[in-house]
């Protein structure tokens, strides 16, 4: 029993290592591009916790400041981004799975600026793939190596599927909110991803705060237990105020970092990609300058 478990294991390291390779197109060979699409996954210990709206509207940010952006939507069985995008896709990755199409078949423009690879909703054979299918939906993952960003929207919870891609990500952001349920399922996910080796890097966003010390005692909640016990560095990458506007915008289908650019939660989006970006961050006065002193001090 002892060799059958580790020799699975084994099999999921090599399967996020595969990943890793053909994202980053670390073949060996001469014709190796120089650039590298940055792979970043959007996840969560729970669903309802606003994962996809941040997913979404950072890929927006990214696209603002010219990169070229991919969303995969790899909620495989309840996926959305589609359908908050209000696009109703010809094919998905149900399409994919089934050997129907390949990935590079699938991409659909946005008037965004991004392009999108909508999931399946309602296949719940996708929520964990068999093996052999699952290797085949890596290998087509090189279809999007052309993306300077590659943005992945995983399913809630700890599924071999969301953790096969949070191994093989650069970043990996946990979407949180200030509900102690979200704590304690973000924690969970933290775990799980502290058991690899060669993990990537642990990022924390809290959601739907309602003031600046709400947002900082959170992020200090999860950041020092994770440290404490699992002796694992996660960083504050920001947080998202509660607005009004992004539930208006998730009812229109039109992304709140479009629909109302100046609010409290487009300014905070905008701040955390320009962390993830390296850049400092360019806004006019008021709530943006606002929000950069906070988010310059680093929480």
């Amino acid at each position: 029993m002892l060799y059958r478990t580790g020799a699975a294991e084994n099999i999921k390291k090599d399967q996020a290592e595969r990943l890793r390779l053909i994202m980053k197109d670390k073949t060996g060979k001469q014709e190796q591009s120089e650039r590298e699409p940055r792979v970043i996954t959007v996840s969560s210990g729970k669903g309802g916790v606003g994962k996809t709206n941040v997913a979404i509207n950072l890929a927006i940010a990214f696209s603002e400041i010219g990169r070229k952006v991919i969303v995969m939507d790899a909620d495989l069985g309840l996926a959305n981004i589609n359908v908050m995008l209000g696009i109703i896709p010809k094919f998905n990755l149900y399409h994919v799975i089934k050997k129907q199409k390949k990935i590079r078949d699938i991409i659909v423009d946005t008037q965004y600026g991004i392009q999108i690879v909508a999931g399946a909703s309602g296949f719940s054979q996708l929520a964990n793939l068999e093996e052999e299918d699952r290797n085949a939906f890596v290998e087509g993952l090189k279809d999007l190596a052309y993306a300077d960003i590659l943005i992945i929207d995983t399913g809630a919870g700890v599924s071999q599927n969301v953790l096969s891609f949070l191994k093989a990500a650069d970043d990996a952001i946990i979407v949180t909110t200030p509900e102690p349920t979200a704590i304690t399922d973000a924690y969970g996910i933290i775990k799980s991803i502290s058991a690899e080796v060669n993990g990537p890097n642990i990022k924390l966003v809290v959601n739907r705060v309602n003031s600046v010390m709400e947002g900082k005692k959170v992020a200090d909640r999860v950041i020092n237990i994770a440290g404490q016990f699992l002796n694992i560095k996660v960083d504050n990458l920001g947080f998202i105020f509660e607005d009004s506007v992004v539930q208006r915008a998730v009812i229109k289908q039109d992304p709140f970092i479009k629909s109302a650019p100046n609010s409290k939660a487009s300014h905070s989006i905008r701040h955390i990609m320009s962390r993830l970006a390296n850049i400092e961050y360019q806004d006019g006065g008021g709530f943006g300058k606002f929000l950069k002193s906070i988010f310059g001090s680093n929480l």
